[in-house]
């Protein structure tokens, strides 16, 4: 593959989970970057130690929602991943900030590429632009193409849902220069892997019950989760091809998933959480369906006092308990995805991380890195 040296690549949310993981992954396996640039709210300057004599790495701190700090940091780039996201469905966040973060700021995104004259833009959308849905319908292997009964009623799916649409839609448009932005779009299925925050959640809350972990979705149920590097690779992967043959790419849509089991998000985590301790019981369906509207209703009388969030509650309960699993070739075919890391390696850098969390008893809170 011919090199083309000495592009400027700009991620949006580039100090994030996943940003960090995509950071890591342009360094080492996209020879054509010299300078990589991560956009943030919160900047985390150990990042900059990623840089080497080849590639220069830059922090910038800005706000997606500001459109004037964004412009700035859009221009002189040649490619955009735009993976800056709030992610919530919990209740934490108002709605307005969810739409502000994840609508508004990717047109601001979107415009700042027309005026900058950026061609190439990757958008990291999420598989819950499609679902779960809240009803419970099922979704096995599916793929791009296969029929779902799309059903949003949480901020957080309908404004990742938004953005997707004006990525696709803003494909083909004509930017500074009289040159087209072409633009491609990445589902990823449920993200784990080091320094992910829901997993800490999950280690925290088996703390405060003592070791306890309550265990009460239907053992039939499967998810599909991903490594985070392995969506790292599958962004470089489809920047390299947007550019190179922006075609093939341009206003398509991919899962993004790997070789990771098929699991419930609570058999998956005790793969790496089994370790501490944990005892797992039983819970009856019913009753935790009763708990997730108790908390709910709590959500809503507590509201003027304090923002009572707690990680159950009944749209995160039936997302736990609805199949969605994604089987599909459409990233291969387009742009020759196959996972970097296998099962084995995504759960030994996982295990990793997660054996630096200090054991019961020592504390009740998690080790940062």
């Amino acid at each position: 593959m011919a090199s083309e040296p000495g592009l400027v690549y700009l991620l949006t949310g580039g100090c994030g989970f996943l940003g960090q993981h995509l950071a890591r992954m342009l360094v080492e396996k996209e020879d054509s970057v010299s300078e990589i640039r991560l956009f943030d709210l919160h900047l985390d300057h150990s990042l900059e130690k990623l840089g080497t004599d080849r590639v220069k790495v830059r922090l910038l701190q800005g706000d997606i929602t500001d459109y004037a700090s964004v412009r700035e940091a859009v221009r002189g780039a040649q490619l955009v991943i735009h993976s800056a996201s709030l992610v919530d469905v919990w209740h934490r966040v108002p709605e307005q900030t969810i739409r502000a973060v994840n609508v508004q700021g990717t047109f601001n995104v979107l415009q700042a590429c027309e005026e900058e004259g950026v061609q190439y833009l990757v958008y990291t959308s999420s598989m819950e632009v499609v679902g779960p849905n809240v009803k419970g319908d099922p979704f096995y292997r599916g793929n791009e193409d296969t029929k779902y009964n799309i059903y949003h009623d949480m901020p957080y799916p309908k404004s990742k849902a938004e953005a997707e649409r004006l990525v696709i839609d803003a494909n083909g448009m004509q930017v500074k220069g009289g040159r087209t932005l072409y633009t491609c779009a990445l589902r990823p299925t449920g993200i784990y892997g080091e320094n992910h925050q829901l997993m800490r959640d999950f280690y925290n809350m088996g703390v405060r019950t003592g070791g306890w972990l309550i265990r009460g979705v239907p053992e039939s149920t499967e998810h599909g989760r991903v490594y985070a590097g392995n969506v790292a690779w599958m962004h470089v992967l489809a920047a390299r091809a947007l550019r190179e043959r922006p075609l093939k790419l341009a206003g398509e849509v991919y899962f993004c998933y790997d070789d990771s089991p098929y699991q419930s998000y609570e058999a998956f985590n005790m793969n790496f959480l089994s370790g501490f301790g944990f005892r797992q019981v039983r819970m009856p369906h019913w009753l935790l369906r009763g708990l997730a509207a108790f908390n709910d209703f709590l959500h809503t009388v507590l509201r003027p006092l304090c923002n009572y969030t707690p990680l159950l509650n009944r749209y995160t309960l039936a997302v736990a308990c609805t199949s969605f699993t994604v089987d599909t070739d459409k990233a291969e075919r387009h742009f020759g995805y196959q996972p970097l890391y296998s099962w084995d390696e995504c759960r030994r850098r996982t295990l990793a991380w997660v054996e630096t969390f200090p054991r019961l008893g020592e504390s009740s809170s998690v080790k940062q890195e």
